[in-house]
């Protein structure tokens, strides 16, 4: 397909084979995946682990790699959308360690397929700094560390006071950081594309630029199908991994909301510049600001600076369009710069952006229904690159009826309850995305910490 700017720089710099053909006419295989992303192309790997007979055909709209396992921020972090506080107080302190040390397993696991797969995904396991940029974040600095000593999870973390942060990284009014070693930086391009290829050496049948237009659940003698223009994709156990895309899907629009992250990226920066910043580590940084940032360090030395404030459109829609968004993209160029001030006139080279999605109770949902034949995960809330690889695995357990200690993880048979229909959807959104953005405004221009007693910090409580 012709586009007037590349998806991502990740896209564009990771190297493709030829062109996979469209589906031409209907088939039959043994497991019918909806997406080339990660959540279907680890499904479809895990899989072939533990049923290498199987028969996968995965259909994508696009390109493998396309969505956001194409455009993220490049952080394999051991968290879900839900905190560990949170996910204790919904499913008790056991279930919620179990999940976070699944989670930490599964950072390690990806960076194993990789080596043994010879994936070259730049993966590099430098952890992650939480950061408090001035006085009020501190106070969520120090509840994310005693949640998890909590939980009994700080085996390798450690809190940080100003001087020692930044010793790490020279970040403008640091107050300190939680350092987590559970994370790694990835070359997120190189790795859906190095997966799409892994599980084509093994026998799945990855057919590009055929969009799904419905999906039929199992009825009599009739199994369930992916439906699409080109023909039906017939299955014992249809996958839905489209993420946020599955907002397009016919019943599918109350039960994933697409909301926009968006990301720049500088010019590769000298030798002198990373002197002065340190980040040696190559560690994934944030704040703790409602309305999200992230940073992470490319292997080629840039630095990507990614963030939420792109508006919500109504009815779920996503076209390319919204893929940029100049006043958003303008505000993290700001940001960056106060982050490091030292840099002076920073170059960009690219920008761009995508939808995540988000389930109504922030948490994704990872299932399996014999009767329908239809399973599926989505929701990861932009969190999706590890716990992807969980979903894929929880979910290759399920359908090959495997016991497994994933598939019993609160995660895993959880079923959000839908999104509001429209007009509330949007109304309740932009509400969201507005008050939370000026909570973070008065925040920083005051110094004192979020109350977290407003109607928007209860409604976003995760």
């Amino acid at each position: 397909m012709s586009r007037a700017a590349p998806v991502s720089f990740w896209l564009e710099t990771a190297a493709r084979g030829p062109a996979r053909p469209a589906l031409d006419g209907s088939v039959d295989a043994d497991v019918a995946i909806l997406g080339a992303g990660y959540s279907g192309l680890w499904t479809a790997f895990a899989l072939q682990e533990r049923r290498p007979d199987l028969r996968i055909a995965i259909v994508e709209a696009e390109t493998a790699g396309f969505g956001a396992s194409g455009r993220n921020g490049g952080w394999c972090v051991a968290n879900v959308s839900v905190s560990p506080a949170e996910l204790s107080r919904r499913h008790g302190p056991g279930a919620a360690r179990a999940t976070m040390l699944a989670l930490r397993d599964t950072v390690d696991e990806v960076g194993r397929v990789c080596a043994d797969h010879g994936i070259d995904a730049q993966y590099r396991k430098g952890g992650v700094l939480r950061i408090a940029r001035g006085a009020h974040e501190l106070t969520a600095l120090r509840a994310g560390f005693q949640s998890r000593s909590t939980l009994g999870l700080t085996d390798g973390c450690e809190l940080l006071d100003a001087p020692q942060t930044v010793a790490r990284v020279a970040v403008a009014d640091a107050r300190g950081a939680l350092f987590d070693p559970h994370c790694a930086v990835i070359h997120p391009g190189r790795l859906v594309r190095g997966l799409a290829e892994a599980v084509e050496r093994r026998g799945a049948a990855i057919f590009e630029g055929t969009r799904v237009t419905g999906v039929r659940e199992r009825s009599g003698r009739q199994g369930p199908r992916l439906v699409t223009e080109r023909g039906d994709v017939r299955a014992a156990t249809v996958v839905l991994a489209g993420d946020a895309y599955l907002a397009g899907l016919p019943g599918m629009r109350r039960r994933v909301l697409p909301v926009y992250s968006l990301i720049v990226l500088t010019e590769p920066l000298s030798d002198h510049a990373w002197e002065a910043l340190g980040w040696q580590r190559h560690e994934c940084l944030s704040s703790h600001r409602y309305t999200v940032d992230y940073l992470s360090r490319t292997a080629d030395g840039r630095i990507l600076f990614g963030g939420r404030g792109a508006p919500y459109h109504y009815g779920s829609a996503i076209t390319d369009a919204y893929d940029r968004h100049d006043a958003t993209h303008a505000v993290l160029r700001d940001q960056l710069s106060d982050w490091f001030p030292q840099l002076g006139r920073i170059g960009f080279s690219h920008a761009w952006g995508g939808p995540v999605g988000m389930t109504r109770d922030w948490m994704p949902r990872i299932g399996h229904d014999p009767r329908s034949g239809i399973a599926g995960a989505w929701g990861y809330g932009g969190q999706g690159v590890a716990a992807s690889n969980l979903a894929g695995r929880a979910l290759a357990d399920l359908i090959t009826e495997t016991p497994s200690s994933v598939s019993d993880l609160p995660l895993v048979g959880h079923q959000p309850r839908s999104w509001e229909p429209e007009p509330v959807r949007w109304l309740a959104v932009r509400y969201l995305q507005t008050t939370l953005a000026r909570i973070d405004t008065r925040a920083r221009r005051t110094g004192r910490p979020p109350s977290g007693r407003s109607l928007a910090e209860r409604l976003i409580r995760h």
